[in-house]
């Protein structure tokens, strides 16, 4: 018997790599609604194999596999007229490996997993109810 298939993914077929994530993530945003796209005006999204040492232990993780994405920058209440000189892009964090490890363990599709983490990542971040987060996931398809 050959190993187990993911999904429909073929026993021979490699993980997902960084720049197939990338290409999720890249094709999830277009797929967001355009009101949601406008608070993300600039952000930079990047996709890591995992979160740093520092990330980690700001976030109070157990283990690596503990985040599966990080928004890092100032919502639309911090940043008053706009950025400051020297301030960062908004970043959205997805952290490769341990999407890899979620898909592997529950009945979604990447692609999905990827449009909820990048949704909640920024929703939360902008101050979105859950609710708000849902409709646009929705809106998304």
């Amino acid at each position: 018997m050959g190993r187990a298939q993911h999904q429909g993914v073929g026993a021979d077929a490699l993980a997902p790599s960084l720049e197939d994530l990338e290409r999720l993530a890249d094709e999830a945003f277009a797929a967001l609604p355009d009101q949601f796209r406008a608070l993300c005006e600039g952000v930079v999204i990047r996709i890591e194999d995992f979160p740093d040492d520092e990330t980690l232990d700001q976030m109070k993780c157990e283990t690596a596999f503990d985040l599966l994405g990080l928004f890092r920058g100032h919502g639309l209440a911090q940043q008053g007229a706009g950025p400051q000189t020297g301030q960062f892009p908004n970043m959205v964090f997805l952290y490769r490996r341990p999407i890899l490890d979620y898909w592997a363990e529950h009945e979604e599709t990447i692609g999905s997993i990827v449009t909820h983490v990048l949704v909640h990542e920024i929703g939360h971040h902008f101050g979105l109810s859950d609710a708000d987060m849902e409709a646009v996931e929705a809106a998304a398809g």
